[in-house]
């Protein structure tokens, strides 16, 4: 029992690695791919505020990125479908795109913590530079 367990196992995980449908004459390239979808990710976050602007200009996401990247529906649909038949390497396609996603939040946060680190301490100087000439008008009464 064990071992036909271990057999149906092995042979699951042989399957997940092999492609279910045959390897597109256009295939677009794994980079490629990652570049697409993290292209995607980005205008699909944009959702409300962009959208009315691609709009209005007459453009959708989906024709955006196949102009961007050379690519037409149909080679992108058949490219996507066989990624997906194996699913190792659909998976990593996408933990790529994530990767790259948390590199950019990363960064954007590191350039937001240093603008706010520099906001906060104008604002510092601003106040120690306030506090000193009160104490300066303060002094001068006195005398």
């Amino acid at each position: 029992m064990k071992r036909m367990f271990l057999c149906c196992l092995g042979l699951l995980l042989l399957a997940c690695g092999e492609a279910v449908i045959d390897k597109p004459e256009n295939l677009i390239p794994k980079e490629k791919m990652v570049e697409i979808f993290h292209d995607l990710a980005l205008l699909k976050a944009g959702g409300d505020n962009l959208e009315p602007i691609l709009e209005y200009k007459g453009i959708t996401i989906m024709d955006y990125l196949f102009d961007k990247h050379g690519i037409d529906s149909v080679q992108f649909v058949e490219s996507d479908l066989y990624y997906a038949s194996v699913p190792l390497e659909y998976q990593a396609i996408y933990e790529e795109v994530d990767a790259i996603l948390e590199r950019r939040k990363n960064a954007m946060e590191g350039v937001t913590k240093k603008k706010n680190d520099s906001v906060r301490k104008a604002r510092k100087q601003n106040r120690d530079s306030t506090n000193l000439s009160k104490a300066s008008k303060k002094e001068q009464e006195v005398n």
